[in-house]
């Protein structure tokens, strides 16, 4: 199928509502797998849920094994293992092993692509094995190589080809890393960070070998990872998507727009506190939004970049204090330069040397502010338990709007009578 023909296939099944199982099923059988993998996980599981178990194991009979798993592990557990029973015996093995482990976990990424050879075996020996292998799945597996039934490294693949015969495959060793079968994602990601490599083996609790990780499985994941940043960030929900119905995307934002009305709420009647000062001075309402603006932009721009620290491991609620105090004199220092420039722009329109003064200060305060928080807040929601981008963005926002305005209206209170 061509890609112009399998995109415009992809971009119908998308907005097809009601028809999608019709237009699914007009695929041929055999190409029917390999679309489903490149639609969402939304897509898929619209799709899966309205097929019959027959047509889905006709369907995951033509993928690699831990292709099928991703997809089975969309459905309910019980039409999980009434499927699984119907595919081929070697399918049947391998995605048995592979459902049993959390998709969020090393387990989860792996595939069981390889062949388990001695130290001790010949090149051609190994080279059997490995075609054994690829008649028997279609794949090429990674050759890991084990003395006294430890893993010790790998060999790799196109050394059967250039390397004697007779050779001991110990000749040719290369080192691999490893991770336990257990291990959330953002450790395999830090893993492949730290040791530049196409791959890395799980191992059980007994340092046995469970499977392989290719640099593209982790790709994959984290693809997933940052759509669901994303999502999380604006406060819509992970399996939203651009092809929902009008009531499923109400469903999904409502309760996130009614914490925000809430907290709107709260910053009105911050400012109704300084309704006196408000209606001398109706001057300050024109520059109220240039402070909660800048604050809620300087609050995401270091939320962005504290989430992006926790997710690679090189941050946490007890190593915060260093970061917390370059965050707060960034803040401060950007302050500063802004607030002499707004304070510059007031005095050259307005010429109001007092609201100039107030303002700047304003400006100082709400970036401290943002800093602060931007820099506390997805910390304290990690250290509970919770992801530290949900809902970040409105506690920031929150703590912006009303200490910002609080510090500027406070002060013209003080400065203006």
């Amino acid at each position: 199928m061509k890609k112009n023909t399998t995109n415009r296939l992809i971009y119908k099944l998308n907005f097809a509502g009601r028809k999608r199982k019709e237009l699914f099923l007009t695929i041929p059988e055999e190409k029917r797998g390999h679309i489903l993998l490149q639609v969402s996980k939304h897509i898929q599981f619209d799709i899966l849920s309205s097929l019959e178990n027959k047509q889905i194991v006709s369907i995951v009979n033509e993928l690699d094994p831990d292709e099928a798993t991703d997809l089975i592990q969309l459905l309910p557990k019980h039409r999980q293992n009434k499927i699984i029973q119907e595919f081929k015996d070697e399918l049947k093995q391998a995605v048995k092993i592979l459902n049993q482990f959390d998709p969020k976990t090393a387990a989860g990424l792996m595939n069981l692509d390889y062949i388990q050879v001695d130290a001790k075996e010949k090149i051609l020996d190994v080279a059997k094995k490995f075609s054994v292998h690829e008649k028997r799945t279609g794949r090429l597996p990674a050759i890991l190589v084990l003395e006294s039934e430890k893993l010790i490294g790998y060999l790799p693949g196109h050394e059967l080809g250039l390397a004697k015969h007779t050779d001991s495959i110990k000749k040719h060793l290369r080192n691999i890393p490893s991770i336990h079968y257990n291990a959330p994602q953002d450790e395999v990601v830090h893993l492949f960070r730290s040791h530049p490599h196409n791959k890395v083996v799980v191992l059980d609790k007994q340092q046995n070998i469970l499977g392989v990780i290719y640099s593209d499985d982790v790709l994959k994941a984290l693809k997933e990872d940052e759509s669901a940043s994303l999502y999380d960030f604006a406060g819509v929900h992970d399996e939203e998507s651009v092809t929902d119905t009008i009531k499923q995307k109400v469903k999904n934002r409502y309760r996130w727009l009614i914490i925000n009305l809430g907290t709107a709420f709260l910053a009105s009647f911050t400012v109704g506190l300084f309704y006196d000062v408000l209606s001398k001075y109706v001057l300050l309402a024109v520059y109220m939004p240039i402070v909660a603006g800048m604050g809620g932009n300087a609050g995401t721009q270091t939320l962005a970049v504290m989430v992006r620290g926790i997710a690679l491991g090189q941050i946490d609620f007890k190593t915060a204090w260093p970061t917390l105090k370059r965050e707060v004199m960034a803040g401060v220092i950007n302050g500063l330069i802004n607030g002499l420039l707004v304070a510059a722009i007031v005095l050259f329109i307005n010429k109001d040397l007092k609201v100039a003064l107030v303002l700047a200060f304003a400006m100082i305060t709400n970036l401290f502010v943002a800093a602060f928080f931007g820099t506390l807040v997805p910390l304290i929601m990690k250290k509970l338990g919770k992801d530290p981008a949900t809902s970040a963005t409105i506690f920031i926002t929150t703590a912006t709007d009303v200490l910002g305005f609080l510090a500027f209206l406070g002060l013209a209170t003080i400065v203006l009578k």
